[in-house]
C-alpha cells in the first residue's frame, strides 16, 4: 500500500534529485522510498556476511562515527 507524503525541500535539492532520478531511470518517489528504507534498517541488516567476516581487520579512529559516515555515504549516493 502506498501513501502520499508531502515534503518541504530546497528547490535546488529537488532539481538535482530529479536530474539524478532521470539519469538512473528511477522516479524521485522511488529514490526517497529506498533512502528511507535504508536509514531505517537495523544495524544487523546493513552489515553483509562478507563484511562481518572482516570485522576487526581494520582499525578505525576513536572518533569514527559509523552512523554519520553511513548517512553521508547514502546521501551522496542518492542525491
Amino acid at each position: 500500500m502506498t501513501t502520499k507524503l508531502t515534503l518541504t525541500v530546497q528547490k535546488s535539492t529537488i532539481e538535482k534529485a530529479k536530474s539524478y532520478a532521470r539519469h538512473t531511470g528511477r522516479s524521485l518517489s522511488e529514490l526517497v522510498e529506498k533512502y528511507l528504507e535504508t536509514i531505517t534498517l537495523d544495524e544487523e541488516t546493513i552489515v553483509s556476511s562478507k563484511l562481518r567476516g572482516i570485522v576487526g581487520a581494520v582499525k578505525l579512529p576513536d572518533d569514527f562515527d559509523e552512523e554519520t559516515e553511513l548517512r553521508d555515504y547514502f546521501e551522496g549516493k542518492h542525491l
